[in-house]
C-alpha cells in the first residue's frame, strides 16, 4: 500500500497539473498575443497558474493558503513584465549598442558585455542590484546552465581535441602534401572549400569547424587569407543548411511552423531562398572570375603579394603545433572526419528516436542537434584515439594531452558564444521578438506584393540584431502564416523570405554563433572576419531584396530564380569593372 501511494502522489500531482493549465487556457487567451503587450509568463509557475509550494496539496500552505492558485500571478500564469521598455524600440538598443562598439574598436569580449550590461540596466529600470542580479542570473549563468548550450561547448571542446590529435599525428601536414600534388591553384583551393561545405550540409556548428580544419592547410598553401577562408565556411555554413532537407535547420523549420506541415514548407520554399542560393552563386564566380572587393581585398593582396595570411596578429598562435612530417598520413585526417560525419549522424538520428522506432526523417527533423553533436563527436574522439594508438602515430600522454590544448584552443570561441547567448537572454527579457512582430503585423500586411521583400529586411534586422536566425524565423513565420493561406503562392515566397532574411541577419551578425565559429574554424580574428565580409554579404541581400520584390509580382520560382541569378552575375561584373579601373 505504501508503494502504491508513492506512485499515486507524483499522478495526482501531474494530473491536477494540467487540469489546471487547461483551467488557464480556457479562461483566457495568451496575453503575450495581444498588440504592445507588457504580459510575460509568470516566472514562478511558468503559465500553469498553481501554486508550486504545494500543489494544492497542503490546506496549511504558507505560499497559497490551500487555495492552490500562485501567489505571484493570482492563477492567470502571467504578469507584466518589470521593465518600462518592455517591447519596445529600446529592447534592441543592447544589441546595437555591442555591434556598433565591436566594428568600431574592433574588441569584441568588452563590446558584447557591454552590450549585455544595456541591457541589465534597461531591464531593472537602471537600478544598481537588479542590474548585477539580471546581468549574471538572468544572463551569464542562465545560458551556461541550459542543456542545449553546454553540449554546443563540449562539441566545440571535443572538436579542439581532435584538431590537435590531427596536428600532432601528421594528418594535416599529409593532407597538406597531398593537396599541393592535386590542387594546383588559389582558385582550386577556393572550390574545394567551398565544394567540401556544400557536402557537410548536416549542421552550420559543425561544418564550420570540420571545413575548416580540413581546408586551412590547403588555402594556407596558396596563400589565401584566413578572412576569405573564414568567408567560405561562414558562407557555407548556415546558407548551405538553410536549404539542405536533411540538416539541423530542417528540422528547426518543422518544428515551428504550424499544423505540422514544416517540412512540406521548408522544401517547398527552398527555390525562393534566394540570399542562400545567390550566396553560393556568388562565392563560385567571384572564385572563377577572380573577384574581390571591399577590404577582403586588401587582406587577399597581403596574402597572395605578401604571404600575410592575417593581416595582423595570429590570435590562435596557440594552435599552431609542430607536425610529424614523416610520420603522417592523409588518412589521419580524413579518417577522422569522416568517423566524425558518421558519428555525429547517427548522434542526431538518436537524438530524434530512431532506435526507438521513429522513422529515419522523421527522426532527423525531430532531433537535438546539441545532443547528437555531443554524443556523436565525443564517441569520434575515442575511435579516434583507438586508431592512433593501434596505428603508433604518437604515445597515449601525448594523445591526453591533446584534450587540454583542444580546449584551450577554443577558449576564445567559447568565451565569445557565451556573452553571445547572454546577449541575446538580455534582449528576450526585453520583449524585443514581440516588439518586431507587433511591427511587422502592423505595418506590412498591407503591402502584399511587397511583403516578401519587407518580411526580408525585417528578418535580416532582427538576426543581425539578436545573433540569432533560428530565433528569428521561428518568430516570422507563425506570423506569415497568419497572414496568408498557404494556398496562396505568395504565402511560400514570404515564408522563404523569412528564413533568407534570417540567414543573412545571421551571417552579418558578429554575435551569432555560426559566425563566431566561423571564425575560430578558420582560426581568423573574429572582428576581422566580420568586418570583411560585410561587403560580400550585403552585396548578396541587396540582390536578394530586388529578387523578392521580383517574386512578389510573379511568385514563380522558374522565372524568379533565373532572373535573381543572373542579376547577382551581371552585379559582380559591374563590381569587377569598377574595381579594375579603380586598381589601375
Amino acid at each position: 500500500m505504501k508503494h502504491l501511494k508513492r506512485s499515486f502522489l507524483p499522478l495526482l500531482v501531474i494530473v491536477m497539473l494540467l487540469c489546471g493549465a487547461m483551467t488557464t487556457m480556457a479562461a483566457a487567451a495568451d496575453p503575450t498575443e495581444e498588440p504592445g503587450t507588457k504580459m510575460i509568463e509568470c516566472p514562478d509557475c511558468g503559465t500553469v497558474g498553481i501554486c508550486m509550494s504545494c500543489y494544492g496539496l497542503d490546506e496549511a500552505c504558507e505560499a497559497c493558503g490551500g487555495a492552490n492558485v500562485c501567489a505571484t500571478c493570482g492563477g492567470t500564469g502571467y504578469v507584466e513584465s518589470p521593465s518600462q521598455f518592455y517591447n519596445s524600440f529600446w529592447s534592441l538598443l543592447p544589441p546595437i549598442i555591442a555591434i556598433a562598439l565591436a566594428l568600431i574598436t574592433k574588441e569584441v569580449y568588452s563590446s558584447l558585455f557591454i552590450g549585455i550590461l544595456v541591457g541589465g540596466l534597461l531591464y531593472s529600470n537602471f537600478g544598481f542590484e537588479g542590474t548585477v542580479l539580471h546581468v549574471f542570473q538572468g544572463g551569464i549563468v542562465s545560458v551556461l546552465s541550459d542543456s542545449y548550450n553546454v553540449g554546443i561547448l563540449v562539441f566545440l571542446v571535443i572538436l579542439g581535441a581532435m584538431v590537435c590529435l590531427m596536428n600532432k599525428a601528421g594528418g594535416s601536414a599529409a593532407f597538406g602534401r597531398w593537396a599541393q600534388q592535386h590542387i594546383k591553384s588559389r582558385v582550386g583551393a577556393q572550390i574545394a572549400t567551398i565544394i567540401l561545405g556544400c557536402l557537410i550540409f548536416i549542421d552550420d556548428y559543425f561544418n564550420c569547424l570540420t571545413v575548416g580544419s580540413v581546408m586551412r592547410p590547403v588555402t594556407d598553401k596558396h596563400r589565401v587569407s584566413r578572412a576569405k577562408l573564414a568567408y567560405l565556411i561562414d558562407a557555407t555554413a548556415a546558407p548551405i543548411c538553410i536549404i539542405a532537407p536533411i540538416s539541423s535547420w530542417a528540422a528547426a523549420v518543422a518544428g515551428f511552423a504550424e499544423d505540422g506541415q514544416g517540412l512540406s514548407l521548408f522544401i517547398r520554399a527552398i527555390p525562393y531562398n534566394f540570399y542562400a542560393i545567390l550566396t553560393v552563386v556568388m562565392m563560385v564566380a567571384m572564385a572563377l572570375m577572380k573577384v574581390e572587393f571591399g577590404t577582403m581585398a586588401i587582406f587577399e593582396r597581403n596574402a597572395e603579394e605578401n604571404g600575410d595570411l592575417f593581416s595582423g596578429p595570429n590570435p590562435y598562435a596557440m594552435m599552431d603545433e609542430e607536425m610529424v612530417e614523416d610520420k603522417g598520413r592523409v588518412l589521419d585526417l580524413v579518417l577522422p572526419i569522416v568517423v566524425l560525419v558518421i558519428c555525429c549522424v547517427i548522434g542526431m538520428i538518436y537524438s530524434g528516436g530512431f532506435f526507438s522506432g521513429t522513422g529515419f526523417v522523421d527522426a532527423f527533423s525531430g532531433s537535438d542537434a546539441s545532443v547528437g553533436l555531443m554524443l556523436g563527436s565525443a564517441f569520434a574522439l575515442v575511435i579516434t584515439v583507438v586508431y592512433y594508438f593501434i596505428r603508433r602515430a604518437m604515445s597515449f600522454r601525448d594523445m591526453m594531452g591533446c584534450i587540454p590544448e583542444g580546449f584551450k584552443a577554443m577558449v576564445p570561441a567559447i568565451l565569445i558564444l557565451t556573452f553571445a547567448w547572454s546577449l541575446k537572454a538580455m534582449t528576450d527579457s526585453l520583449g524585443a521578438k514581440y516588439f518586431v512582430r507587433d511591427f511587422v503585423q502592423g505595418n506590412a500586411a498591407s503591402m502584399q506584393m511587397f511583403l516578401p521583400a519587407i518580411v526580408f529586411v525585417i528578418g535580416c534586422l532582427l538576426a543581425f540584431a539578436t545573433g540569432t536566425s533560428w530565433g528569428t524565423f521561428g518568430m516570422l513565420i507563425p506570423i506569415v502564416q497568419n497572414v496568408f493561406s498557404m494556398d496562396n503562392p505568395l504565402a511560400i515566397v514570404c515564408i522563404s523570405a523569412c528564413m533568407a532574411g534570417a540567414v543573412c541577419g545571421d551571417h552579418c551578425s558578429p554575435i551569432s554563433d555560426t559566425t563566431i565559429m566561423a571564425s575560430a574554424g578558420a582560426q581568423c580574428d573574429h572582428v576581422n572576419h566580420v568586418s570583411t565580409q560585410l561587403p560580400y554579404a550585403f552585396t548578396a541581400a541587396a540582390v536578394s531584396f530586388a529578387a523578392y520584390i521580383v517574386a512578389g509580382f510573379i511568385p514563380n520560382a522558374v522565372v524568379a530564380l533565373p532572373v535573381a541569378v543572373v542579376m547577382m552575375l551581371a552585379t559582380l561584373a559591374v563590381i569587377k569593372k569598377i574595381h579594375g579601373r579603380s586598381a589601375a
